[in-house]
């Protein structure tokens, strides 16, 4: 047996979660929980089976080097966590982790409903002599129901959740509906999982108790649908898809504009009030490129406000005014009309590239969004960049460090949290329980 070299994870202080301990049983459904506990502060403990999770052989890889500890979508979704490697199917398994839960505060788990009961660690297993645990379960359908045992996948998700209802073209006769980017479902389900965890540790701090949360992705996603159940709630209507905008039961003008050099932009209200319309109408004379556009109608139209626009039947004027803002937009570059659009206050928007924001001063200087972390086990000195800061605390500062290693912190957990001796461990390992 060769022992691995273990860090220590860093000495955190100040952390808004600082002073909690999560103990995570997650896959690629609900890790991204335990990444946002961990960088607020929270010391979280991800329980990994022997020879590593799954997601660590998801690629993109760091040099192309297909390695469990080498996965780029494993960092990202696993900073700030200690790694224990461990056979929970195996009785001495789970009797670490009833060890580990006796003290904790949360347990998070994504596994199939049924499944943790199953071997012994169900809510009423863990809690016992520990009525403080909070331990979110987040599943595909739900813990009951007739789809509790039904299969799914973050593409599932966004399908069945209604999302992709509301994603796609029309502009392309009979195009079928799209998904956003990759794993959507999964951090819509993650954040909500995290809402009512977090929620739990508030009351918790009232009542004294924890308690069981029932997470499920399909309603997650169900939730994030914009208005497209509120309006058949309430109006009996079904929204369609539009291209590059919001769904809607009524078309709406096409607000995706090319520009001259080649980038799109999203133009949003155009006849939001007299005074804006004034001043847009005002840029386009000095280009030569009003035409029509300072006759009184569309005062009148600018007067009524976007209320008034939503109200109209007749959109023929507001079809041309909008095609007229379109051959300005074309003959300018994105740059250009981004930001003079945002001087005069209106909320158009560039198309942009991941390296576009990343190489963007707001984001990488004034705002340090992206967050250096340094990776020591690549070589000396060596950081990695990583998408940081979702959120600014004033008094609890975010900190992150490097997803862990494939049972990193196995021996210094068994040793240090439960009390397991060098002569335990070297059973466990040679039991196939550990491996460190």
């Amino acid at each position: 047996m060769i022992e691995q070299t273990f860090q220590t994870p860093p000495e955190r202080t100040g952390g808004a979660l600082e002073g909690i301990t999560v103990i995570e049983l997650c896959g690629a459904r609900g890790h991204f929980m335990g990444k946002l506990m961990g960088d607020m502060g929270a010391r979280v403990i991800k329980i990994e089976p022997l020879g590593g999770a799954m997601e660590r052989q998801i690629a993109p890889f760091m040099h192309d080097d297909p390695h469990p500890d080498r996965s780029l979508f494993f960092w990202a979704h696993n900073t700030s966590k200690e790694s224990l490697e461990i056979n929970i199917e195996a009785p001495e398994g789970q009797e670490v982790i009833k060890k580990l839960t006796a003290t904790a505060d949360v347990l998070l788990e994504d596994f199939e409903p049924g499944y943790l009961p199953s071997i012994g660690l169900s809510y009423e297993d863990l809690s016992y002599g520990n009525e403080r645990l909070i331990m979110t379960s987040l599943t595909a359908f739900g813990q009951d129901g007739p789809y509790r045992d039904y299969k799914s996948t973050d593409l599932v998700a966004l399908a069945m959740g209604g999302i992709m209802h509301s994603c796609g073209y029309d502009d392309l006769p009979g195009s079928p509906p799209i998904r956003p980017s990759g794993d959507h479902g999964n951090k819509i389900a993650s954040h909500y999982g995290l809402m009512g965890t977090l929620a739990a540790l508030f009351n918790r701090h009232f009542s004294g108790k924890g308690q069981y949360i029932d997470a499920s992705v399909h309603e997650a996603c169900n939730s994030t649908t914009e208005h497209a159940l509120p309006t058949y709630l309430y109006e009996g209507e079904n929204v369609f898809r539009q291209t590059g905008r919001h769904h809607s039961t009524t078309p709406t003008p096409k607000t995706l504009c090319k520009t001259a050099d080649g980038r799109y932009l999203i133009v949003f209200q155009l006849f939001n009030n007299l005074n804006s319309w004034l001043s847009l109408v005002g840029w386009m004379a000095e280009a030569g490129m009003a035409e029509d556009l300072q006759e009184e109608k569309y005062k009148d139209m600018a007067r009524g406000g976007s209320r008034g626009m939503r109200a109209a039947t007749d959109t023929t004027d507001s079809d041309h005014a909008f095609e007229v803002v379109r051959r300005f937009i074309a003959s300018q570059t994105s740059e250009d009309i981004y930001r003079g659009a945002q001087r005069l206050k209106f909320p158009w928007g560039q198309v942009r590239s991941p390296e576009e924001n990343l190489f963007d001063p707001h984001f990488a200087e004034d705002r340090q969004m992206f967050a250096d972390i340094p990776h020591p086990e690549i070589g000396e000195g060596v950081s990695i960049k990583y998408v940081g800061r979702p959120y600014r605390f004033t008094e609890s500062p975010w900190d992150a460090f490097r997803a862990p290693l494939v049972g990193e912190h196995t021996k210094s957990i068994l040793s240090n949290d439960i009390g397991y001796t060098e002569e335990d461990l070297n059973a466990l390992a040679t039991n196939g329980i550990i491996s460190y």
